[in-house]
């Protein structure tokens, strides 16, 4: 049995797309019932459902491009208030710049974050995650063509489910995803290495390896 992780922890994880940010969020929710709130989930939920906001997200996304600072900021004020996220959550692709980490302190007050976890994969190794990872178009599970591959090809082994490449999964996008990371989210290491909240993790190993000092590191 995994250790259990303090109910009252308030978690940010950092990391460039592709770093497994998203896989691990969700293994210590399920952990330690802690919310999971996933921005990039958020956002394509909005865009399957057609909504205004989705279609302003899409424009941004499927270049590879980072949604304004507004939306997502609003969109994650609303979410931690909910029952759910009132005393414990993880945030996972929020914030993605010095803006949004401001935001989120001045929102959450004397509730400061208890943790955050920077996720540190090199970038050839991201390029790869990123361009074989596909996703149900059914049910949503994650699957990639060489690491994780499904039984049938193209076929989603939970739900037979059509298996798809994210518009910003393709190699254009992740090329351009990889350098807005790198111009806007990579200050927030230093913004959160002030604060003595950062953790790095070295997050190119076996996601088992990697969920077992996660654990360790949020103790």
């Amino acid at each position: 049995m995994p250790m259990a992780i303090a109910l009252k922890a308030r978690c940010v994880f950092l990391g460039a797309p592709g770093a497994g940010k998203g896989t691990q969020a969700k293994k210590v929710s399920e952990t330690a019932s802690l919310a999971h709130i996933s921005t990039g989930d958020m956002l394509r939920q909005e865009v399957a459902s057609g909504s205004a906001l989705g279609e302003t997200a899409r424009s941004f996304m499927d270049g590879g491009k980072l949604v304004p600072d507004d939306v997502i900021i609003g969109m994650v004020q609303a979410r931690i208030q909910l029952p759910d996220a009132k005393s414990a959550w993880i945030l996972d692709g929020f914030p993605r710049t010095l803006m949004q980490a401001e935001a989120l302190d001045r929102s959450l007050g004397s509730s400061a974050l208890t943790h955050v976890v920077y996720f540190a994969v090199p970038e050839d190794v991201l390029i790869g995650r990123l361009a074989g990872r596909r996703s149900c178009s059914k049910c949503g599970a994650i699957w990639h063509v060489e690491h994780q591959p499904t039984k049938s090809k193209g076929i989603c082994d939970h739900c037979s489910g059509k298996l798809v490449q994210r518009s910003d999964d393709s190699p254009e996008a992740v090329v351009e995803r990889l350098k807005v990371y790198r111009s806007q989210t990579s200050p927030l290491l230093a913004y959160y290495r002030d604060r003595k909240v950062l953790r790095e993790l070295d997050a190119n190993r076996a996601p088992a390896v990697v969920f077992t000092e996660l654990l360790k590191l949020m103790q």
